[in-house]
């Protein structure tokens, strides 16, 4: 009468043992990467420069510069343009760049681990 279920010994097959070292070990590169992205700052300017915006790895705004003839008060609406502006733009910097760390592990096929980056 045949065993059910299992393999001898009750370990994993070899190919699955390494398979599963390999998970685990792109997993805590992975983690690495997310920890190392946190730490990076990504600039970007708006208005030919007049509007600065510094944003951290994990999109948390730095700092905001701005130059003094961006401060109009009888125009604001162009001040929250250009924030706005060089806020997504660094933003999007963040994405690329996480975009980019993701592919060293996914070999360029997307998915990835949800909520790591």
């Amino acid at each position: 009468m045949a065993k059910r279920g299992g393999f001898p010994g009750g370990g994993m097959p070899g190919n699955m043992a390494n398979l599963m070292k390999q998970a685990q070990k792109m997993q805590r590169q992975m983690e690495e990467q997310a920890k190392e992205m946190e730490t990076k700052e990504f600039s970007a300017t708006a208005g030919g420069g007049a509007v600065e915006v510094t944003v951290s790895g994990s999109k948390k705004i730095l700092k905001v510069k701005l130059d003094e003839e961006v401060v109009d008060p009888d125009d604001v609406e162009m001040l929250e343009d250009l924030l706005v502006a060089a806020v997504n733009e660094a933003l999007e910097k963040v994405d690329a760049e996480t975009t980019s760390a993701v592919s060293k592990f996914t070999g360029g096929m997307g998915g990835g681990m949800p909520g790591l980056f």
